[in-house]
């Protein structure tokens, strides 16, 4: 297919097309972070499920697993493929750089691109893992969708963002204008609670682990993780308390009955590692959450303890996964990988300027550019070095 210049093209929160040599750009800046942060001497899985490996934490984590344990990848990603003068999404074209990557370095990595909550989808990652892998050590469960299909029920069911018992109202921004405005929602009805959690809670990541488990394809000792955010006070009527949080409740239960039973079976475990605040297209869509993402920004580069998706997703592997030793965990058996964001100081400091920014100082207060910069990056653009004037191939395969 001919080249051809691609611009960013947004609507609010929502960008709808994606630049291949920007991605690229993004995915080679995650292995070289990984690459300099790696301890010297250490060791871990060396054989990865990655069911959400696209985007957001689920690449961060292949990427981490890849360039910082030599680990063997397999990615589950539902992804579009380029067509005609529409670009793929960026998913796509990341799954596509981290594996001409890794094929350029003799790591093995691949994938399966399709709908991770279909019986079609697992079975197929069952029979590759079979065949390429013989098993694996780690299965990591970074599954982020705003609908599922049941495929035992046949149900189609739609995630809310709603509190839960009480209206919400409170400030964030508007992606569309840069304007600090109040957002509100009202109280989610018991059936949006109980769709949201079938969507987001742990019901597939059960299934997942238990195919995998009945199917001999997980190793002595084998893993399984899925990743949370609990966030401060100010996000909790929308978040923790809501429907989202109850969805992650379930997620957290789920992690105990996995680990149960997997160190019954395999000697293993499941644990749930709750993330820092990062920029990513659903955490783009909740309310508040922009401009607190924003304060906390600014506050956290000011104090040199900032980290992004692929900062965390090495900091997990390398004090967290490392062979020889369990998951550093809290008192109910979460990895805090928050613990920065969470500070004292770094909260105290955040709280202070949450009643004071407004439209008008939002760029003296914050870091809604850091903010800004993120997102594009999401999609490949915005990346210096990238000439974004020139024409690019689209059509990039697998």
């Amino acid at each position: 297919m001919p080249e051809q210049v691609v611009q960013q093209r947004s609507r609010g929160f929502i960008c709808i097309n994606s630049h291949p040599a920007g991605c690229a750009e993004a995915v080679a800046r995650q292995i070289e972070v990984v690459r300099g942060g790696r301890p010297d001497g250490i060791e871990g899985p060396k054989r990865a499920l990655i069911v959400g490996s696209s985007t957001g934490y689920g690449l961060a984590s292949r990427i981490a697993l890849g360039w910082g344990f030599g680990a063997k990848t397999l990615g589950v990603f539902f992804e579009k493929p380029p067509q005609g003068k529409r670009t793929a999404t960026a998913g796509w074209y990341n799954t596509a750089a981290v594996q001409a990557a890794a094929k350029k370095e003799g790591l093995w990595a691949e994938g399966i691109n399709g709908d991770a909550f279909s019986d079609e989808i697992k079975r197929e990652t069952a029979d590759t893992i079979a065949r390429e892998l013989g098993q694996v050590d780690l299965l990591i469960y970074s599954l982020a969708s705003p609908r599922r299909t049941n495929p035992r029920s046949g149900e189609t069911m739609q995630s809310a963002l709603r509190p839960i018992g009480q209206s919400y109202s409170g400030k964030t921004i508007d992606l569309g204008n840069g304007q600090v405005t109040e957002a509100g929602a009202e109280p989610a009805s018991e059936e949006e609670i109980r769709q949201t959690v079938e969507v987001m809670g742990g019901e597939d990541w059960g299934w997942w682990t238990e195919l995998l488990l009945q199917e001999g394809l997980l190793a002595d000792g084998a893993r399984t993780l899925a990743y949370s955010y609990v966030g401060p006070e100010v996000t909790w009527p929308i978040y923790r308390d809501g429907t989202i949080g109850r969805a992650k409740q379930h997620l957290a239960d789920t992690a105990d009955r996995l680990d149960a039973l997997l160190r019954e079976k395999v000697g293993g475990g499941a644990w749930v590692s709750v993330n820092k605040a990062v920029v990513t297209q659903a955490s783009s869509a909740i309310p508040v959450v922009p401009l607190y993402i924003s304060l906390l920004f600014r506050v956290m580069k000011e104090k040199g303890v900032h980290e992004g998706t692929i900062e965390q997703m090495a900091r997990l592997c390398f004090e967290h996964l490392q062979s020889g030793s369990e998951p550093k965990t809290d008192g109910a058996r979460l990895i805090r990988l928050d613990d920065r964001e969470l500070a004292e100081d770094v909260q105290q400091a955040v709280s202070e300027l949450w009643p004071q920014v407004n439209t008008e100082n939002l760029g003296e207060l914050s870091d809604y550019a850091g903010f800004r910069s993120d997102f594009n990056e999401l999609f490949g653009f915005g990346l210096d070095g990238v000439d974004y004037d020139s024409p690019v191939e689209t059509d990039v395969a697998l």
